[in-house]
């Protein structure tokens, strides 16, 4: 049987009230048996335990507080979010999500970069990857992953940058690519980035509720659409399906030691 995994969904939103559980069982029912669930706040970590407590054999989550909710509180925030990893490590398999956000508001940059650099130390220390969020921050991220004496494994979730980009996250350290919907949108270029990537380092994500791929653009994502993604991909690199799905997954077992 083909098993696909979505490194990075988030079904435990109210977006998907009151049908949460049954867009988890779409996924398992589309051949998409692994789902991992990325932290965005302090709001978000009981619904997200809730929801993988029903899926305890097909969800994983990460834990983590996500840029653009870096605020005035961001220091409480962050205590709150690493004593909650600290004190649940077996229930987590990655610190995210976390990185840097200046595309919507730059208020807090130097707040950012300090959560940021503090969860990737503590990635660090506890052993686990970082899925790291990056739009419009890629400078700051790499200037502080370059910083550090040790840097975390981890993916660039949600990757849409460039050839260039690519070759500088690479001279940083050997990260996994993130790739969702965004790569079946027909202006996008992502596409033609996928030989550069390479398949032992591409890891399949929807970003759920959002960026719904083809033929769903527009709607809101969910995970059983990680088959096509997967089938795009397949067909831009001339691989074959269950080769991506195959690799794919064992790029994220590999990663997140799952």
């Amino acid at each position: 049987m083909i098993t696909l995994t979505d490194t990075h969904t988030h079904l435990y939103l109210d977006d998907f009230a009151p049908e949460n559980e049954a867009t988890v069982r779409r996924a398992i029912d589309a051949g998409v048996n692994t789902l991992i669930f990325p932290n965005v706040d302090l709001n978000t970590i009981a619904p997200m335990k809730a929801l993988h407590s029903v899926f305890p054999q097909n969800t994983f989550m990460a834990m983590g507080l996500h840029p653009t909710e870096v605020r005035e509180t961001w220091q409480d925030d962050l205590k709150t979010v690493e004593n909650e990893l600290i004190s649940n490590k077996n229930l987590y398999v990655a610190v995210g999500e976390i990185g840097i956000d200046l595309y919507w508001d730059k208020t807090f940059v130097e707040e950012q970069k300090k959560v940021f650099a503090h969860q990737a130390g503590l990635a660090v220390k506890l052993n686990l990857p970082v899925i790291i969020h990056c739009r419009e921050g890629l400078d700051e991220i790499l200037s502080i992953l370059a910083a550090m004496e040790k840097k975390p494994a981890g993916v660039f979730h949600c990757f849409n940058g460039t050839k260039s980009d690519i070759e500088r996250i690479r001279e940083i350290g050997d990260y996994y690519f993130g790739i969702g919907g965004v790569v079946t949108f027909k202006k996008s270029t992502l596409k033609e980035l996928l030989p550069e990537i390479g398949i032992d380092r591409i890891l399949l994500e929807t970003d759920s509720p959002y960026l719904a791929p083809v033929p769903h653009r527009g709607t809101r994502n969910e995970s059983s659409y990680i088959p096509d993604i997967a089938q795009f991909i397949s067909n831009e690199l001339n691989i074959s399906y269950n080769t991506i799905a195959e690799h794919t997954t064992a790029n994220a077992h590999a990663l997140f030691k799952i």
